[in-house]
Formats: structure tokens, C-alpha cells, sequence
């Protein structure tokens, strides 16, 4: 199950420019409150995720086709 919640955190670290933002300020926040509403993630993934160079995350995301990126409701 987390190897599909891990590809679920990923997938919403490249796509979704709100939940990245979030994460990039207080990962273990926005980790804590995947935890509390189900996700599962092992202490190793948390950790993984968290030590994962910060940049990468944006990078990635600039390459992603915007038809493929969520919505922002940000005005």
C-alpha cells in the first residue's frame, strides 16, 4: 500500500503547485496531516521525502505539461 501512496505524494509534489508550496515550507506538517486523513507512509518514506533535495521538487514540475498540472485557484 505506501508504494501507492508514495506515487500519490509524488504525483501531488509535481502537479499541484498549492500542495508543493505547502510542502516546500513545513513537509512534516503536510506529511502529518496525509497521516491523519489515511495516507500511509513509513518513517523511511516520510524521511525519504523530507531529505529529498527541495529544488527538484520545482524543477520537476517546470517539466510537466501544464495540461497536466491542477488548477490553481490563486488570483
Amino acid at each position: 500500500m505506501t508504494q501507492r501512496c508514495i506515487e500519490i505524494v509524488v504525483g501531488r509534489l509535481v502537479t499541484d503547485d498549492e500542495f508543493r508550496e505547502r510542502f516546500l515550507r513545513d513537509p512534516h506538517r503536510v506529511l502529518a496531516a496525509l497521516l491523519d486523513s489515511g495516507t500511509h507512509l513509513t518513517h523511511v518514506e516520510i524521511a525519504a521525502l523530507i531529505a529529498t533535495d527541495r529544488a527538484l521538487w520545482d524543477r520537476f514540475a517546470d517539466q510537466v505539461d501544464p495540461r497536466l498540472q491542477k488548477a490553481s485557484l490563486k488570483g
